[in-house]
């Protein structure tokens, strides 16, 4: 009796390790087992094309491609309800990941989408084309402050930011005042703009009434901690519920400090803030 649960017992680990080397959840949108292993070995730099839900994707990057599916479409980080025709500003763009998620899931939706970085905004083009959507205006804007031009360091990746200091290696971008934007409602406002969002929200905070639903990725370093603290302090005196989740495991064993040196930020928070019911 041992014997045979003993070996029921390794045909068990057999099976569910066979479960999680043959699963692959990226058949979801269209992506099947011998792509994915071939896009996780790719170099990135070379303009490539997949098909997702039916449509053509145009990408530079398999590595961030996977990353940027996994969150969004796999795990939808930006799941919620909407109405049947939202009012949506994406700030960060990056090629359209986002986009697409929220016109799948609301044809209807009316989108303004930011995204500075030449070679992201060339493949947001073609990609919103590509999957022929309407009622989608795309800027080729960082989103600030106020309306001027700035430094930015364009790695047409998911890394590219914004600079406020002077440095070599940057391109002079237009940017707009996000404020200005918000004046009507909008039913969802994402911002991920790599370390810009502080500075942006502290200049929003009077208009956040306008906005249901927030999607803020927060970059920051341990020294700037205080600006997290007051970033949470505005969105929540701007009538906010908050939930925190981390966005890049940046320090596996915190108290050691120990981390990737290519990451450049301690801090990668996904900060979803919504607001109750009356």
């Amino acid at each position: 009796m041992q014997n045979k649960s003993f070996v029921k017992n390794i045909l068990h680990g057999i099976r569910t390790r066979l479960g999680k080397i043959l699963n692959n959840p990226y058949g979801h949108v269209g992506i099947n087992r011998l792509r994915l292993i071939r896009y996780k070995h790719l170099e990135p730099g070379k303009l490539r094309t997949q098909h997702i839900l039916g449509k053509e994707l145009s990408f530079l990057s398999s590595t961030e491609l996977l990353h940027g599916i996994n969150e969004i479409f796999l795990d939808e980080i930006y799941k919620q309800d909407l109405p049947a025709e939202p009012y949506i500003i994406d700030c960060g763009a990056n090629i359209g990941l986002s986009v697409i998620y929220m016109k799948w899931k609301y044809p209807g939706a009316e989108i303004v989408a930011f995204e500075p970085d030449e070679q992201n905004f060339n493949l947001l083009e073609k990609n919103v084309r590509s999957f022929g959507f309407s009622r989608v205006t795309l800027k080729k804007e960082a989103v600030w402050i106020e309306n001027t031009i700035l430094k930015f360091a364009s790695e047409g990746s998911m890394s590219s930011k914004i600079e406020t200091v002077k440095n070599g290696g940057t391109i002079d971008v237009k940017a707009i005042r996000l404020k200005d934007y918000l004046n009507r409602k909008v039913d969802f406002l994402k911002i991920d703009i790599e370390g810009a969002e502080f500075l942006v929200i502290k200049d929003i905070r009077d208009n956040l009434h306008f906005v249901n639903n927030l999607f803020v990725e927060y970059h920051g370093n341990f020294i700037q901690q205080n600006e997290l603290a007051e970033l949470i302090d505005v969105i929540k005196n701007c009538g906010f519920t908050y939930y925190i989740k981390e966005a890049t495991e940046v320090y596996k064993t915190p108290f050691t400090r120990t981390k990737n040196p290519l990451i450049p930020y301690d801090i990668q928070l996904n900060i979803f803030c919504f607001r109750e019911p009356n």
